[in-house]
């Protein structure tokens, strides 16, 4: 029976934990913060042993593998330590892939939309009649789906699920939504995060296809069977295909022939990049099961947007608020203000991710009537504004001040914009939280 030891005791960890028990493993749970008592109870009725508080030297003592959860940070002490008793150390993925018992992998990765991307395309096939698991990096450990067979699972993956994958994933798909500066601060660099996220197509099947941006290229330096994804009839780069985003339908182009994906009517999801979220979407599932008997508009409907992500959270003497707390980078923020249609008031700030909010600023001054500003950012954001040369801006220290303000500035026809470009961890334990107490604020508005 070989012994596994497991760093964190999250969702991730606690999939682990259970995949390596059923499979024989004697295993033990490292978690430096406290494990919640319902997960130490699964711990116990499994014989899973575990520490909490702190990560010791058991970790590594005796065991045969250690297998890492997705959040913990290459510059950890405990990793550190660990590899300099030369044990081998195994990242989720390479460890679950091999389990997961489907003959249509589709992985999902991007700065911005994965999650997006991953629910729509889990919607899409269940739709289709396809028995379809849908998770990862989403919130569902990607260890779920290996106790049952599947038409079809669709994973969520980070960059740090990434950053440790080394083995084939088999994926039939696998696509990036997009890419932008994020997590600088855990891979040490925009380059090492984009190798990071370049994994989804390189570890991809021989046989399968990548999705990418055209305009991320270059970057991503992907072969085989790629589809690019662009806003205008001449893509940069010579694929085997290629998604055409039209004035008001998308196309996919795929071995000399053109057929449509599907008309922007068919959705009511908002903005632009919401668009390429579909039109990837819809392109997933042409890829790997005929999209001929069913209708985009059938495939499409009942999907909602995720909570928090550009979600409309009322309307309010004709001014729009919208929840994007799930914008916890600047390329997010950005995104959402060039796609949502409309002048706006913007909501920013909370906890940051080392990048410069320059590109931010210059954006805020094209989209936007005024900015508030709240949390350990607000400086660093206000710096950025005034650089720009944008002054209609105000520092607060609450949300409830935020939206007051930003009530009084709006006017009818406007939007009323959260999305923070950074994280909440100042303020909140989540960004669902803070969007949960937007939304809130709003709600108390209305009446």
């Amino acid at each position: 029976m070989p012994k596994i030891s497991i760093i964190g005791a999250g969702v991730s960890g606690q999939g682990l934990a259970f995949l390596a028990s059923r499979l024989g493993g004697d295993v033990f749970v490292s978690e430096q913060k406290n494990i919640p008592d319902e997960v130490k109870k699964i711990f116990k009725e499994n014989k899973i042993d575990f520490e909490e508080g702190k990560n010791t030297s058991k970790v590594f003592e005796g065991v045969d593998e250690i297998l890492i959860s997705s959040g913990i940070p290459p510059q950890s002490e405990i990793l550190i330590e660990a590899q300099k008793h030369n044990v081998k150390m195994t990242g989720e993925l390479d460890f679950v892939l091999p389990h997961i018992k489907t003959d249509r992998l589709i992985c999902v990765t991007g700065s911005n939309g994965k999650s997006t991307v991953t629910s729509l395309i889990g919607h899409i096939f269940n739709k289709a009649g396809c028995k379809t698991g849908t998770g990862g990096n989403l919130g569902t450990a990607s260890s779920t789906f290996t106790q049952e067979n599947f038409d079809a699972v669709v994973l969520e993956l980070s960059s740090f699920q990434l950053a440790r994958a080394k083995n084939n994933m088999h994926s039939l798909v696998s696509i990036v939504t997009n890419l932008a500066p994020d997590h600088i601060d855990w891979h040490g660099s925009y380059e090492n995060y984009v190798e990071a996220k370049s994994r989804v197509l390189s570890l991809r099947d021989p046989e399968g296809y990548g999705i990418i941006q055209d305009r991320d290229y270059e970057m991503l330096k992907p072969s085989g069977k790629i589809i690019v994804l662009s806003w205008n009839k001449t893509p940069e780069h010579k694929t085997v295909g290629n998604i055409f985003m039209g004035e008001d339908k998308a196309e996919l182009t795929l071995n000399g022939k053109t057929e449509l994906l599907f008309n922007y009517s068919d959705t009511d999801l908002i903005g632009s990049h919401n668009l390429e979220n579909v039109a990837m979407s819809l392109c997933a599932l042409k890829l790997t099961l005929s999209m001929s008997s069913y209708e985009p508009k059938f495939l499409l409907e009942g999907f909602k947007p995720l909570p928090h992500r550009c979600e409309l959270a009322g309307i309010i003497d004709g001014v729009q608020y919208v929840d994007d707390s799930k914008g916890t980078n600047v390329a997010a923020s950005v995104t959402a203000m060039q796609c949502i249609k409309g002048r706006k008031v913007v909501i920013l700030g909370g906890q940051g991710k080392g990048e410069s909010y320059e590109p931010l600023a210059e954006v805020v001054k094209a989209e936007c009537d005024y900015a508030v500003l709240i949390g350990e950012e607000a400086e660093k954001i206000q710096s950025a504004l005034k650089n720009s040369g944008f002054e209609n801006f105000r520092r607060v220290s609450t949300m409830e001040e935020a939206v007051k303000i930003a009530k009084d500035f709006a006017k009818p026809g406007m939007v009323v914009l959260l999305s923070p470009a950074c994280t909440s961890w100042d303020m909140y334990s989540s960004y669902k939280k803070r969007g949960e107490h937007f939304c809130s604020i709003v709600k108390s508005l209305s009446k």
